[in-house]
């Protein structure tokens, strides 16, 4: 674990307004050195990464929170996943020849849609969608709660290459401010300042400097910090299921074409899974294949 890979929250005491800041930093350079992803695709991708451990911090039960953006431009997909245990990972699919190094979300993802999935461990799974027609990405962020209809929520997010930074202002249902004008009102004072934040200063600031510099009129608690990591999830045990999912004819089919060794690629971190005919086998007798067979070396 980093100590610059982190979220952490805070509370304003006089009004109905929390928020949530995030820093990746180790993880994030994980996550870019698995693909050679040209700067704007990178730096979308780093956005999504903060927005995902944000919007994961609100998770109250173990489970799963992934954003998937699809599009017919010059990135069709961007997935990052990140768990209660605060563990993401992400990645891109891009065309190189068709990015400029000027490219925003608007360019890389033309008639893009955004789907928010909620998959917990036990429970139902839910999905929002949202079409990416903001300016950026933490533009259709906001919007998506807008649309929902849920808690007013506002999204500032930003990456460089080198870390991704992203902060989170969500309404709280009424306790200190019952009046719907005065919840409004200290709504949009706080929205208003955040709006005032630099690139640079999200990027650089650490997040006691940064708040004092937004709200030091305002009474905040800032909580303590809490790690996150790149983790993948990808297993033997995992592609072993898929290999069953395809049926014990299809399997053989395939291993027979690839000569013998049947591989599988974790498009995520690259790590491959490799399966011989005596794993395949022993996989469609029941026997599980945890562990590559002793046939291969």
């Amino acid at each position: 674990m980093s100590d610059f890979d982190f979220s952490q929250r805070f509370l304003f005491d006089d009004n109905d307004v929390r928020g949530e800041l995030v820093a990746l930093e180790d993880s994030y350079q994980q996550v870019l050195a698995k693909h050679a992803y040209p700067e704007p695709v990178a730096r979308l991708l780093g956005e999504m990464m903060a927005a995902a451990a944000l919007l994961a911090g609100n998770l109250k039960f173990e489970g799963l929170l992934v954003l998937q953006a699809r599009s017919s431009g010059p990135v069709p997909l961007l997935m990052v996943e990140c768990s209660s245990e605060r563990e993401v990972r992400g990645i891109a699919r891009y065309h190189a020849e068709q990015i400029d190094a000027q490219a925003g979300l608007r360019e890389l993802m033309p008639e893009g849609v955004l789907a928010l999935t909620v998959d917990p461990k036990d429970g139902q799974r839910y999905q929002g969608i949202v079409a990416l027609d903001g300016a950026d990405l933490a533009e259709c962020l906001s919007q998506y709660f807008v649309n929902s209809e849920q808690l007013p929520t506002k999204f500032w997010l930003q990456s460089d290459g080198r870390r991704a930074r992203g902060l989170m202002l969500q309404a709280l249902p009424a306790d200190r401010l019952r009046d719907p004008e005065e919840r409004q009102a200290a709504w949009e004072h706080v929205t208003t300042l955040a709006d005032t934040l630099r690139a640079e200063e999200l990027l650089k600031l650490d997040n006691e400097t940064l708040l004092h510099r937004l709200y030091h009129q305002e009474q905040v608690r800032l909580f303590d910090a809490l790690p996150l990591q790149f983790r993948c999830s990808c297993s033997r045990e995992r592609s072993s299921r898929a290999l069953v999912s395809l049926g014990e004819e299809d399997a053989r089919r395939l291993l027979e074409e690839e000569g013998g060794t049947l591989s599988i690629d974790c498009q995520f971190c690259n790590h491959r899974y490799l399966f011989d005919a005596a794993d395949i086998a022993q996989l469609f007798a029941g026997g599980g294949s945890d562990e590559p067979s002793s046939t291969r070396h």
